[in-house]
């Protein structure tokens, strides 16, 4: 049963503030940037970012797999993006490295997944989920396949929570998806063996992504220009070219190169000076 007030804000597709109501996409707002390779190449191609086109996407997400309606989906194998974050975390649940996942799902709010189509299936094509309200028929699907939802009541987004949560549970090997710098250098102090997996970092100021970069240990790249410059110059291994995951430390890297050892696709490796970017960015870096 829905609550009376559903209502599901997002951030998404260079960064616009987008509102959904009841199933129904009632705001967009204004996104930072014009042009993103990746979008170009959403299952509704965004070829030129702007308010129709974003709010295109959203209503196509909407329809395709009930994204912020209580028919969501939550499971999928498919791979979106070679390196993007639910698929490289499903990838360390899958190989042993991970046996926790903690993110943010519309309609449940922070949860505890243990199963690699369960991480695709909310993350693969979710980004920016800023607030939303509780469906009991999302929250009993992941309970169902075996996750743990925070707050059944609120569907409060917490991962700091998240994490404690995962790790009164007996959880060990736990990572976790963040966008805010200081809840990461939180979870770092409290938890300093979490796998924190920064995402969702367009737009952020130097200072932010310095302290998110310190706390991290892999970052994606979104279309940040001080990400760029910061976890390119200090990171230990990048991931594609165009939007970037940059591994910040020897677990980050592990997971990365273990997941292209057993992958069957062709791989350039090359040691090289970070960050290597080629000319088809996001449009502008913000």
């Amino acid at each position: 049963m829905v609550k009376k007030s559903d209502e599901h804000i997002i951030e998404a597709i260079g960064r616009s503030r987008i509102v959904i109501r009841d199933g129904r996409v009632v705001e967009v707002g204004e996104p930072q940037i014009s042009d993103c390779p990746l979008a170009k190449r959403f299952a509704l191609p965004i070829p030129a970012i702007t308010k129709g086109a974003i709010k295109a996407n959203i209503e196509h997400r909407i329809q395709a797999f009930g994204m912020c309606v209580p028919d969501r989906e939550v499971w999928d194998s498919r791979e979106f993006v070679g390196f993007g974050a639910s698929e490289l975390l499903s990838f360390g649940l899958r190989a042993g490295l991970i046996d926790a996942v903690v993110l943010a799902c519309d309609g449940a709010g922070t949860v505890i997944a243990t199963k690699p189509e369960m991480v695709q299936g909310i993350g693969g094509r979710m980004s920016g989920l800023v607030k939303t309200s509780p469906h009991t028929t999302v929250i009993e699907r992941i309970e169902q396949g075996g996750g743990l939802v925070l707050d059944r009541e609120d569907a409060r987004i917490d991962q700091l929570a998240g994490v404690a949560l995962a790790v009164a549970e007996g959880f060990r090997n736990i990572a976790v998806t963040v966008a805010d710098p200081g809840i990461a250098e939180t979870i770092r102090r409290i938890h300093p063996d979490t796998f924190i997996f920064a995402v969702h970092v367009t737009g952020l100021s130097r200072e932010d992504a310095e302290v998110l970069v310190s706390a991290s240990d892999l970052v994606t790249s979104c279309a940040s220009r001080s990400i760029r410059d910061i976890a390119g110059a200090a990171a230990l291994l990048q991931a594609g070219v165009t939007i970037p995951i940059f591994a910040m430390t020897r677990k980050g890297k592990l997971l990365i190169l273990e997941k292209i050892r057993q992958s069957d696709e062709q791989v350039l490796v090359k040691p090289t000076r970070l960050p290597a970017l080629g000319d088809n960015q996001p449009d502008p870096l913000v």
